[in-house]
């Protein structure tokens, strides 16, 4: 019987002279997966889909990952630009620090944008339909992508004395928490609620009008974010005594409310 999680003693891969990161291989991973699963919903919507997802996805995962950057960059500004930061580090994501909202904002944008210009050469279905055929694999990429944090070891919760709590190095513990061992595994919290979430989104199929699967995605990605983030002991600007995130949490999962309630009413095409 497990008594905690333990931290990887590794962070990279070396082979030969090639150095691979662990959170990089996650990500990339996590991506391969979401442009699978992506095509294999979106392919059966029409004779021209076949291509589009990887085609779409040249484009809006570059500029996804650009965008969680720079999220995590103004939303963490001491670590790059305090007393003690260096703005260097702002281009070391291996490191980690991928601000999800930032990610799919500019992901989305620069895939509605690629996507209207392939629209025009072919005859394709609504926006709505591509965005809801990736919601579950998008929510499967952040799953896989979690466990980047856990090789880097890093985004844990506050102490925690049980079976599933994660053993943290001494030297990797904050201030004022260096005489605990083991700590909430923040990252499993959100890798299984993403995976469950993308199940229930699979499962609930085609009981919604388009765009309305992708609003589900958001609402539930921002009530499980929501409670995780309140866990989180890692530093953070606080608004109101609750940190950024959970403000961001709170404000995207009204708008995703709001856009559902409109597509409700809504018809014709997105």
């Amino acid at each position: 019987m497990f008594r905690s999680i333990p931290s990887p003693n590794i962070s990279v891969l070396e082979i030969g002279p090639l150095t691979f990161h662990m959170y990089a291989l996650c990500i990339i991973t996590g991506i391969a997966v979401a442009i699978w699963v992506g095509n294999k919903r979106f392919v059966p919507h029409g004779a021209n889909t076949k291509s589009i997802v990887s085609e779409v996805a040249i484009y809006c995962v570059p500029a996804g990952i650009i965008g969680g950057r720079i999220y995590h960059v103004i939303t963490s500004p001491d670590a790059y630009f305090g007393s003690n930061g260096n703005p260097i580090d702002a281009l070391k994501i291996w490191n980690g620090g991928l601000g999800i909202w930032g990610a799919i904002s500019l992901g989305a944008l620069v895939a509605w944008i690629r996507y209207r210009h392939l629209a025009r050469k072919v005859e394709l279905p609504s926006f709505g339909i591509f965005l809801d055929s990736l919601a579950p694999g998008v929510l499967l990429a952040q799953a896989i992508g979690r466990f980047g944090n856990w090789f880097n070891i890093e985004l844990f919760g506050r102490p925690l004395d049980a079976p599933w709590a994660l053993e943290i190095p001494q030297s990797f513990r904050p201030s004022g928490f260096r005489e605990f061992e083991t700590f909430h595994p923040t990252f499993l919290y959100e890798a299984l609620w993403c995976f469950a979430l993308a199940l229930v989104l699979i499962w609930w199929g085609n009981r919604s009008k388009p765009g309305q699967i992708f609003s589900l995605y958001v609402i539930g990605y921002c009530i499980g974010r929501f409670f995780i983030e309140s866990l989180r002991i890692d530093d953070a600007h606080l608004l109101a005594g609750m940190r950024i995130n959970e403000w961001v949490s709170i404000a995207v999962a009204g708008l995703a409310l709001g856009a559902y309630l409109r597509l409700s009413k809504a018809s014709g095409r997105l």
